[in-house]
């Protein structure tokens, strides 16, 4: 059963994200990974948002670019953690992603990695749920050993 939801808005971000899904397998967290549009497909978005918790997700790294509108979707229908990647799409190269996201109302609140920061929203996700799964503590802690340093 997946424990972290991979979200992005058009299939067009999928090379963006890949870096996420890449670290969730690499770290062995089972993950899912779906398009789902904030604008095209509302439903399917409040759907999502609301039955997260029920099919054992327990991070939500949602991506999008422009208006960004995706994770601040999620998050107003679930109480789960929601990292947002704002994506380097538009003409402003992600600047509209990054406020969108990080500037949620009170409330609401959405994480938010860096522009094109898709792995370090898989590793965030991966901090959040070591905080309850000791494995996969060990196996972040693991990664971050195995990073140097300078």
């Amino acid at each position: 059963m997946p424990l972290v939801s991979v979200v992005m808005g058009s299939q067009t971000d999928a090379p963006l994200m890949q870096p996420a899904i890449d670290t969730l397998k690499e770290l062995g967290i089972e993950h899912e990974v779906l398009i789902i549009s904030a604008h095209r497909t509302p439903e399917k978005a409040r759907e999502h948002g609301i039955s997260a918790r029920e099919r054992g997700i327990e991070v939500i790294i949602a991506a999008a670019g422009g208006a960004a509108h995706l994770p601040g979707v999620l998050a107003s229908w679930t109480t789960l953690p929601v990292i947002g990647v704002p994506l380097p799409t538009s003409e402003l190269k992600g600047i509209d992603a990054l406020y969108s996201i990080v500037q949620m109302p009170s409330g609401i609140p959405v994480a938010c990695v860096g522009i094109g920061g898709a792995r370090n929203a898989a590793l965030l996700a991966a901090e959040i749920l070591g905080l309850k799964y000791d494995k996969i503590r060990g196996v972040v802690e693991q990664y971050r050993r195995g990073l140097g340093g300078s």
